[in-house]
């Protein structure tokens, strides 16, 4: 029985803050984007994250992976920062950095849907990567979804992408805490079970809370991401004044629960004159 999920989100391949090969990427018409140094340091922390802290969290055992939306920048909000307009480059490129991911957990891959404006209005260029990779089908027969309701032994865990934002830190745990109370008042209408941890990502900051449960606790987090500021970023008080949250999550089954791991960096982009 496999004992463990590993869950990251927001991937953004396609911008120039967000995570490219070190080797670069290649662009259609022959040419060749070389990554910044923001890049190269999420490339050593994309690194750690998969050679050393997954294994570690995981003792070496088997995991699934589940990537929960927004692998591409997509062509948005008449934004610049794409090193390629071109979504079919931020495709390819998706494919290259996720294919030993996809081997490493052996075909265990889970591709969720992010945001329409990233990634095509009903998903299509998720659903495009999920299926060059290989992912795992949905019982209508999708490589990429919207969400997803994964059992872990006799717990379950739900994923989907998006969740409320907030521009201020004292609130942020505010639309998380809504989240899996909305499944309580769900399950009590109409007579189901909530489940046992929630992941939400699309705002690109970690946050989990726990709450307790007959049976152990209920637990909801937001996943870190793998892109640093975007200049819309420095519209918004609480990301202006922060750092970038780089990182990953682990949902472990254990002998009474499911107990969760936060795997977090952050990259500071504030300059020192």
């Amino acid at each position: 029985m496999i004992r463990n999920i590993i869950v990251f989100s927001d991937t953004h391949i396609g911008c120039r803050l967000a995570l490219c090969h070190p080797d670069g990427a290649s662009v259609d018409g022959g040419g060749h984007y070389k990554p910044s140094a923001i890049q190269l340091e999420i490339w050593k922390v994309w690194r750690e994250f998969w050679d050393e802290w997954v294994p570690r969290a995981c003792n070496g055992e088997p995991f699934i992976v589940v990537n929960n939306g927004d692998t591409v920048d997509g062509v948005h909000h008449h934004s610049t920062t794409q090193w390629s307009h071109n979504v079919h480059d931020q495709r390819l490129h998706a494919e290259l950095l996720l294919e030993p991911i996809v081997k490493a957990c052996k075909g265990r891959y889970y591709h969720i849907r992010g945001t329409e404006a990233h990634v095509g209005q009903s998903g299509e260029y998720e659903e495009a990567i999920a299926k060059s990779l290989g992912a795992v089908k949905d019982s209508q027969g999708r490589y990429a979804r919207w969400e997803l309701m994964k059992k872990l032994g006799k717990y379950n865990a739900h994923f989907t992408h998006h969740i409320g934002v907030t521009s201020s830190s004292a609130h942020e745990s505010s639309a998380v805490n809504a989240e899996i109370s909305a499944f309580f008042t769900n399950a009590g209408r109409i007579g189901t079970r909530p489940p046992d941890v929630v992941v939400r990502s699309h705002r690109h900051r970690c946050i989990e809370v726990r709450l307790p449960s007959e049976g152990g606790y209920k637990s909801v987090f937001t996943t870190a991401a793998w892109q640093a500021k975007t200049p819309y970023v420095y519209r918004i008080p609480a990301g202006r004044t922060g750092s970038s949250q780089i990182g990953g999550s682990l949902i472990r089954l254990g002998d009474e629960e499911l107990h969760t791991r936060h795997f977090v960096k952050d990259i500071i982009s504030i300059e020192e004159e």
